[in-house]
């Protein structure tokens, strides 16, 4: 066994008192429900918020984008503040910024305006979601880690069911503004439950937050982010996104070097050292990618392709999200028994031949076909995330769980972009392609034939990207044993 397959043993952090950690759970869940409703309604809403903007794809996709650079950028800096001057606060905050921004999003008067308060949510959202499993492991005992980070997935399966759901509803009943509403009765039960059941646990004396580092990742992370969401539009050789991709680069080096010099870091560099840690942020990465890219693709498909009205659509995205749910706290249980590595690799396995069952898909395929096969695409993120989780907080010092939550996050975010950038791309390349030299609209406007064509193309692309995944993944399971 290696250091992120055991459990540490100990007291509880001061100020925790464990026979209150459900209560804790019950807080930091509606949390995470806030933030996965949110996306969920989103992404089933952006069919709509396009054509009520008479917009096109690519700029409807900076709904998504824009939030998620929010994310992406600032996770690492705010997972740290609130190492140093206490997480509740953070997290109370960042509930009051999500709730207020939603409400913004909801009387937008035109598309740019929704960009932009959607960003203003994202800096909300990061502020939840950066701290929610380091209070998580704050308020549970280390041997139970996996199960408490396995049943926030729950929270994640539930939101996510429920924002396609109420979603298509709220969208048939009134318009896409109605989705945001939604939000402000959860934010304001939430900002009671954080306020009444969180413990505000000290932090250690005595830290310092280094700026030059926070800065130098956060725009490096910013730079990276937007190359990868700018090639979709001017193509990854255009020399703006190859100066945005080498700009970030030349951050991350600038910040590897005075990390190396700081007393107090943004990120101990030292836990990279521990190669099982890389290879759960790897193919942590490499599996949001995937699956990112499936749930932005999947609305368009089923709207635009087989003809579903939002509610059968809303019921279609909810099947592998209901399945994610039920396997999640087991997969987090079991891995607090038998360790991490063996249910990381079959989660892998079991999403690159969901992938591969994708070439089933076609322009007559039914709900309940389409339901089948949703239901291991659920099963492999399931069985595979709740311990990759485990994997990367528990390596982390207490001090810095703050951190290791904005790892943890950072790691999703990024794959969501990339998938949602890079994949979204190559999905559009291959409809182009398909479509012949005379094609010059969206690529929601091809035939469907042609459509479905390059999802199967771009299904096999992701499947090879998670046959090399979870390669990666039983190295780790030798190297581990």
């Amino acid at each position: 066994m290696t250091a992120v397959d055991t459990i540490p043993s100990g007291g509880p952090p001061p100020g925790i008192d464990y026979e209150r950690k459900w209560y804790a759970m019950a807080a930091v869940g509606v949390g995470v429900l806030l933030a996965t409703i949110d996306g969920s309604i989103v992404n089933i809403a952006l069919p709509t918020i396009r054509k009520h903007f008479s917009t096109t794809l690519p700029v409807v996709q900076w709904v998504s984008v824009g939030y998620l650079l929010t994310l992406a950028s600032l996770t690492l800096a705010v997972g740290r503040w609130g190492d140093i001057v206490g997480k509740k606060r953070i997290y109370l905050g960042g509930f009051g910024l999500f709730t207020v921004a939603s409400m913004l999003c909801g009387v937008s008067p035109t598309i740019s305006a929704l960009i932009g308060f959607r960003v203003i949510q994202g800096l909300g959202s990061v502020m939840i979601l950066a701290l929610g499993a380091a209070i998580l492991v704050e308020a549970f005992p280390p041997d139970e880690r996996g199960k408490a980070l396995g049943l926030i997935g729950t929270f994640v399966s539930v939101g996510v069911v429920i924002g396609p759901m109420v979603g298509g509803v709220l969208i048939s009943a009134f318009d896409w503004r109605a989705i945001f509403f939604v939000n402000l009765p959860v934010g304001l039960v939430g900002m009671w439950m954080v306020s009444r059941f969180v413990a505000a646990t000290p932090p250690r004396g005595g830290q310092r937050f280094d700026y030059p580092g926070a800065a130098l990742l956060s725009l490096a992370l910013l730079a990276l982010s937007l190359g990868l969401t700018s090639g979709q539009a001017l193509g990854y050789g255009s020399w703006i996104v190859l100066a945005l991709l080498g700009s970030g680069l030349l951050l991350v080096a600038g910040f590897v070097a005075v990390e190396r010099r700081s007393d107090d870091p943004m990120v101990p560099l030292g836990i990279f050292r521990e190669p099982l840690l890389t290879v759960s942020i790897v193919t942590g990465f490499l599996a949001f990618v995937a699956v990112a890219s499936t749930f932005f693709l999947l609305p368009f498909y089923l709207e635009e392709v087989l003809g579903f009205d939002l509610l059968r659509t809303g019921l279609a995205l909810s099947v592998a999200p209901l399945v994610l749910g039920f396997v999640s706290p087991l997969a987090g249980s079991w891995s607090d028994r038998v360790g991490v590595r063996r249910l990381t690799l079959a989660g892998l396995v079991i999403l690159a031949a969901t992938y591969i069952g994708f070439q089933t898909l076609s322009v007559d395929t039914t709900f309940l076909t389409f339901s089948l096969l949703a239901i291991p695409l659920g099963a492999g993120i399931g069985v595979f995330q709740s311990p990759n989780n485990s994997a990367i907080m528990g390596t982390m010092p207490r001090e810095y769980a703050g951190v290791a939550g904005g790892l943890l996050t950072l790691t999703r975010l990024l794959g969501q972009i990339a998938g949602v950038a890079a994949v979204g791309s190559l999905w559009a390349a291959r409809v182009a392609a398909g479509a012949g030299p005379g094609f010059t609209g969206d690529a929601i406007g091809a035939p469907p034939e042609v459509q479905v064509e390059a999802l199967h193309e771009t299904a096999i692309v992701l499947a090879a990207l998670l046959v090399f995944a979870a390669g990666i993944g039983g190295w780790a399971l030798r190297r581990s044993r």
